[in-house]
């Protein structure tokens, strides 16, 4: 799969590398990365990396303009399993498309799919495919990698870290001499205006009999802490160990967008599939959702009840 996948690199002279709306580090580290690795290996090839960017992750690099698609056009699109989730206007105007995924299948929108649903992260992905084929790498692109991985990973926390993660890791680590210290602070220093709004978050999240903690953030806290609409779903994994709580749920007011931004993450009952009835998906135990209405949001807590409730009732069986 990973030589397939250089020889069409190779073979295109104009590449456009794009991933999911709503960016986050291991999406825009992965496209980033990988964008630079074919510039140092091919400097002759046009490539971009598209889609919306945010300041919260500067720090990660800059992103590029469309410009014009044509038939000899490539398209990757990394950490996104569906073709509507692709922050591009179109996807359909490339007629040559690879996908680089770790999110469980949901459709095949592309000519070859790279997709590995245990790896920890799309970066993961990016790091052996460059570790296996003739790509090449320097500290830069190491040090991308390495952010998107650990934040998507959580520090190493979840189960999807495998054997290989560490490997390469280490393989990344030893070859280009990055300091893991600096990097985490990039990854993890934060305002403290978050702080507090995490602090609100903790004070009043309201948690079912089912244990299905959840927490509505209107524009008007939003503003009161300074925050932005991305705030509150950055932090949802600092809610990771709370004995009371198996799912938990940032519910968002985006009025920019005039949507119902929503962050899922679960400790045991598969959460995915309840996402991806409204406008959302990703994986078993971490997943977002958009909804127009603070009203739908709540529909979708009610869905996420009733999956936590059988899960409780199938353990204790």
């Amino acid at each position: 799969m990973y030589k397939r996948i250089f020889k069409a690199i190779k073979k295109y002279d104009n590449i456009v590398i794009a991933r999911h709306i709503g960016v986050d580090p291991d999406a825009l580290a992965s496209q980033i990365a990988l964008r630079d690795s074919i510039r140092l290996t091919f400097p002759e090839k046009k490539v971009v990396a598209v889609g919306n960017g945010s300041s919260k992750f500067s720090h990660i690099g800059a992103l590029d303009k469309l410009g014009n698609i044509d038939d000899n056009t490539l398209l990757i699109v990394t950490d996104t399993p569906d073709k509507k989730r692709v922050d591009i206007p179109n996807v359909d105007l490339f007629k040559h498309k690879i996908k680089i995924d770790h999110h469980p299948f949901v459709e095949e929108f592309c000519d070859i799919e790279c997709i590995e649903d245990t790896a920890c992260s799309a970066c993961e992905i990016i790091m052996n495919l460059i570790k296996e084929t003739k790509l090449l790498c320097n500290k830069e692109i190491a040090e991308t990698l390495y952010i998107g991985l650990v934040a998507d990973s959580n520090r190493f926390l979840f189960d999807s870290c495998s054997p290989r993660t560490f490997s390469l890791v280490s393989y990344y680590l030893e070859n280009y001499k990055f300091s893991i210290n600096e990097l985490n602070q990039k990854v993890y220093n934060r305002p403290l205006k978050e702080v507090r709004l995490e602090g609100y978050i903790g004070e009043n999240m309201i948690v079912t009999d089912n244990k299905v903690g959840y927490i509505k953030i209107t524009n008007k806290l939003l503003e009161k802490f300074g925050a932005d609409s991305a705030s509150p779903g950055n932090m949802i994994n600092n809610f990771n160990f709370i004995e009371e709580i198996l799912v938990w749920v940032t519910i968002t007011e985006d009025i920019k967008n005039d949507i119902i931004r929503i962050s899922i993450r679960s400790r045991g009952p598969i959460i995915n599939a309840v996402a991806e009835n409204y406008n959302g998906g990703g994986h078993m135990y971490a997943s977002g959702a958009k909804v127009k209405t603070f009203d739908d949001a709540m529909k979708l807590i009610n869905d996420l009840d009733e999956v936590t409730k059988k899960y409780l009732e199938e353990k204790e069986r």
